[in-house]
């Protein structure tokens, strides 16, 4: 079992090295001996895991939507959510921040895949669930507004980190959620989601806090 942990461990230094290396530097530009000395680990420990560049973007890519957030009484409330808590990640998830240049990357794409179709199937089922509740309006095709989020938050994550390196992301992706939500939410669901800038970083104090300290 310690073998086993061990191995997890390791795989998961390995993926926040590269992470980090691809959010700074983009995949090309990225080298495995970079990995290799930001993670600390032997060339032997990294390719036991992912045996070329390749495999960690898509390692990388594949954790993306990794955390679960709580259930809310309103499903349109869960897709805000996931928003606004990735938009608060980004600034210190390394994870997150390479995902986002991975998926835009128009060559490497093709090599590694994309996040965003993981993101759009997640919020997809969201909107399906309130779509069946009647919380949306009816002419409202719940694939169709996973995409427009998907889409519109990388534009604005990217606005923000050329502008301000992602100081002011989870307050313009809360500008997002205010002017889209309006063509999205029935507006007895509307006046009851909450966007503020701040929803995500409560949120995930909030999960914290629920998580037992070990002893």
């Amino acid at each position: 079992m310690a073998q086993q942990e061990r191995a997890v461990k390791t795989r998961r230094t390995v993926l926040e090295a590269a992470a980090t290396v691809f959010a700074e530097h983009g995949y090309t530009a990225a080298t495995v001996a970079d990995i290799l000395k930001t993670a600390g680990v032997t060339k032997g420990a990294l390719y036991f895991h992912f045996d070329s560049k390749e495999a960690l973007a898509r390692g990388v890519l594949e954790v993306q939507t990794d955390q679960r957030l709580p259930e809310q009484e309103i499903k349109l409330q869960e897709m805000v959510d996931v928003a606004m808590t990735v938009a608060h990640r980004m600034r210190h998830d390394s994870l997150l921040r390479a995902g986002a240049r991975l998926s835009a990357d128009p060559i490497g794409r093709r090599h590694y895949g994309s996040a965003w179709p993981l993101w759009v199937g997640m919020l997809a089922e969201i909107v399906s669930q309130a779509h069946q509740r009647g919380e949306t309006l009816s002419h409202v095709v719940p694939h169709e507004v996973a995409e427009l989020v998907v889409s519109a938050f990388n534009g604005v994550q990217l606005y923000s980190q050329l502008e301000t390196n992602l100081e002011d992301v989870e307050y313009r992706v809360s500008v997002l959620l205010q002017h889209l939500l309006p063509s999205v939410a029935s507006p007895a669901v509307l006046m009851r989601l909450d966007v503020a800038p701040d929803r995500g970083e409560r949120l995930i104090r909030e999960m914290g806090a629920l998580v037992p300290t070990a002893v």
